[in-house]
């Protein structure tokens, strides 16, 4: 550990919240002359700090620690490189185009990995209207189901989050290119 990079990262993480020295430390119940020595590098936040600390500055523990924020390089967002999170304690869904560390429940998340679908996993596509309705045959039980149909395409993503005891439907407007995904509950991501 760093004392005078945690002291930087904090004194820059401050002023970009527009908080004083005495804002924080009353928000932490402790001195404002122990956030002053923090900030030049005499010294460093204890553990019993650091995750209401984080929650002030709106930082990752880890972060605060390393004294580094590595921001991603600025590549837009790709649609190309969209990417789906599933918690495994709660079922959370989330998503980037880049890089990202996303946590929920306290535990890292892994980026899914999609599978071709197959015998057991697939989906049928007709066209309705101006729409796709697409269905999947596949057990809706509360133990194992679908739980969410997504459509990325080159400029956006349409989710339809899916529960079990309903039918594994959805309808999406039709649109030209992109690809279609679900998720297992149990086998994880499909693609078609």
């Amino acid at each position: 550990m760093d004392c005078n990079k945690i002291g930087k990262l904090i004194l820059s993480l401050r002023k970009e919240k527009n908080m004083t020295q005495k804002e924080i430390a009353d928000a932490m119940n402790i001195s404002d002359k122990t956030i002053s020595k923090w900030e030049r590098g005499l010294g460093c936040p204890d553990v019993s700090l650091l995750g209401t600390l984080s929650q002030i500055l709106g930082v990752n523990i880890e972060k605060i620690l390393s004294g580094d924020l590595n921001p991603n390089d600025t590549e837009g967002g790709n649609m190309k490189k969209f990417k789906f999170y599933v918690c495994s304690n709660c079922g959370n869904i989330a998503s980037n185009t880049g890089q990202a560390e996303i946590s929920c429940c306290g535990r890292r998340l892994e980026p899914l990995a999609a599978r071709p679908e197959d015998g057991e996993h697939n989906m049928k596509i007709d066209e309705i209207e101006n729409d796709y309705y697409i269905t999947i045959p596949h057990e809706m039980s509360k133990s194992h189901y679908i739980s969410f149909v997504a459509y990325v395409m080159y400029d956006r993503v349409l989710l339809v989050k899916l529960y079990p005891e309903q039918n594994a439907e959805v309808r999406f407007p039709k649109m030209r290119g992109g690809k279609l995904y679900f998720y297992c509950s149990q086998h994880g991501l499909w693609m078609k």
